[in-house]
């Protein structure tokens, strides 16, 4: 069972991830873009010391960058390693994927080969998945995805800062890494390509045609989408030509396409990313319409290309396929925010959706009642009467500034309703607080897959009990959390009632029915409040609930 700050480490991962990865398409040249690739694996992945060894057109592999050691560098960066040694390496050790772990009860065969590496020597390990000195992992980069096409290069990562071997989650991050640095260097070779294409067309006059064929060529057969458009003038933006790769990826034929624009094919949500790309070295991701009416994610890279020295400028733009790249991301972040088991969300995601509703000015401010009346005005003074330019109404009060109501950020301040017997019609944020009576006695009788099952049956009535829109959390172990926005004092205690009297009829597992309570915590959300303080104040009234029912229970029994 994962613990409970693995979610955070996970989202952090991720975030510094998607960051590293986001860096190696802003890499200016081929050696920028590997430099990056290795400096990723340090700061994004958690190793420190990486190499990338890239294929050179003989086949044998050299040392383009070195990251996290400069005497590591000084005795690696150059060297060339034969491609027969690699091919060796690669198919030597533990597949974890299309990645190769090499132990250092396996590795000590390689030591003299012609490959360059940097190790030390260091005692045996104390438990099975600490790494030792001697250990290689290497992260092998193939033009196309699962180990598919030509090998452009080896990824070569040493010790990971937790002093542990990387479990799924660290080989699937660095397993998809080295996919996407392949995809880096791949628009990078294409770049220099195109750029070299470029500038020979500007610079050779006399070699005019042969480049205009290679141009041709470059811009026909690309492996992503290209096109031109017009810049300037009334028909700025449309499209005057397009590549097969771009056609085929929209689904639509090139005599259909000249009839547009980008801005006429980009989700309506992402014109604004679009317009916001400059035009000269501009980039964005965002997503065009295909034919049958979906959408694919892309990234666009524009340039600007003169047809002639003073003639007629145009943008070319080179489209790339980025879908499975965000479909894997949305895969790894709904992964780092939902619990394994149940598929509720977790622990982190519980505290994060909480605290995007709380504030830490505590409601009740005449500058809240202000902000939260809904009354809308061109100028916020009208509102009272008074006309700009005349006395600041209020000067001198607290929580304004300059004579304005200082919050004007639409945020909705929650306020918990009053607290006593009678219900006096306010509506709050409902924090339900539960924890299974009798779980713990299934676990150790009938084993932890009863017990897994029970979990997943549980959070199954919860889900079912609430409406949509409420959030279901699991925090860890058999406590629950539930979300209701808009109930009063008796709403929750009602829902509380039908959660627990779901939760009671008995769970049938493996021919077997148990049966577990549940005891319910209610508190409230209201800004001023941190996401810890609402969970610790439920906490609590669960527990209150949980002994005032135990001593009825008992008096009962008497």
């Amino acid at each position: 069972m994962e613990t409970e700050s693995e979610p955070y480490v996970r989202l952090a991962t991720l975030r510094q991830l998607h960051q590293v990865v986001a860096e190696l398409n802003t890499a200016r040249s081929l050696a920028d873009t590997l430099q990056t690739v290795a400096d990723g694996a340090i700061t994004g992945l958690g190793y420190e010391l990486a190499a990338v060894n890239l294929v050179r057109p003989d086949g044998d592999l050299v040392v383009a960058a070195v990251a996290g050691s400069a005497g590591a560098e000084a005795l690696m960066a150059g060297r060339v390693g034969s491609r027969t040694s690699w091919d060796r390496r690669l198919s030597m050790g533990e597949r974890w994927g299309d990645l190769c772990f090499i132990s250092h009860t396996e590795g000590w065969v390689l030591d003299d080969d012609d490959v360059p590496q940097w190790h030390t020597a260091g005692p045996a390990p104390r438990f099975p998945d600490e790494w030792h000195p001697m250990d290689r992992l290497f992260a092998p980069m193939y033009t196309a995805a699962n180990g598919g096409g030509e090998l452009l290069g080896v990824i070569s990562v040493d010790r990971p800062r937790n002093g542990r071997r990387p479990g799924p989650w660290g080989q699937e991050a660095l397993q998809m890494y080295a996919f996407q640095s392949a995809i880096a260097i791949s628009n990078a070779r294409l770049r220099a390509n195109m750029q070299r294409a470029l500038v020979r067309l500007e610079r050779e006059q006399q070699a005019l045609r042969a480049s205009e064929e290679s141009f041709r060529q470059a811009f026909e057969y690309a492996p992503s989408g290209m096109a031109v458009a017009e810049m300037g003038g009334d028909q700025h933006g449309r499209l005057l030509r397009t590549n097969d790769a771009l056609c085929r990826l929209l689904g639509r034929p090139a005599s259909g396409m000249r009839r547009y624009s980008f801005s006429d094919l980009v989700h309506p949500e992402d014109i604004g990313t679009l317009l916001r790309t400059s035009a000269e070295g501009g980039r964005a991701e965002l997503r065009l319409a295909r034919r049958d009416g979906t959408y694919v994610w892309v990234s666009l890279r524009n340039s600007v290309v003169a047809d002639t020295t003073d003639g007629p400028r145009f943008l070319l733009t080179h489209v790339e396929d980025i879908e499975e790249r965000k479909r894997h991301e949305l895969q790894l972040a709904h992964r780092a925010s939902h619990d394994s088991l149940t598929g509720l969300p977790n622990s982190a995601e519980l505290r994060a959706r909480l605290g995007a509703r709380l504030c830490s000015r505590p409601p009740g401010s005449m500058a809240d009642a202000y902000a939260s009346s809904g009354v809308i005005h061109t100028d916020p003074r009208e509102a009272h009467g008074f006309r700009p330019g005349g006395k600041e109404p209020f000067d001198g009060l607290d929580g304004f500034e300059g004579g304005l109501p200082a919050p004007f950020d639409h945020h909705v301040h929650l306020v918990a309703p009053a607290d006593g017997p009678a219900d006096d019609g306010s509506k709050g944020l409902a924090v339900l607080f539960c924890d299974l009576d009798g779980f713990k006695s299934i676990n150790d009788r009938f084993g932890h897959n009863t017990g897994d099952a029970v979990l997943i049956e549980v959070a199954r009535r919860l889900t079912s009990g609430v409406r949509d829109g409420d959030t279901v959390a699991r925090l860890g172990g058999d406590e629950f959390v539930v979300l209701a926005d808009g109930l009063g004092t008796a709403d929750a205690e009602d829902l509380a009632v039908r959660l627990r009297n779901a939760i009671i009829p008995p769970i049938r597992v493996e021919g077997r029915a148990v049966r577990v309570g549940a005891s319910f915590g209610i508190g409230w959300a209201s800004c001023g409040m941190t996401a810890e303080e609402v969970l610790e104040s439920a906490d609590q009234r669960m527990y209150v609930e949980k002994r005032s029912r135990s001593k009825a229970n008992r008096r009962a029994a008497g």
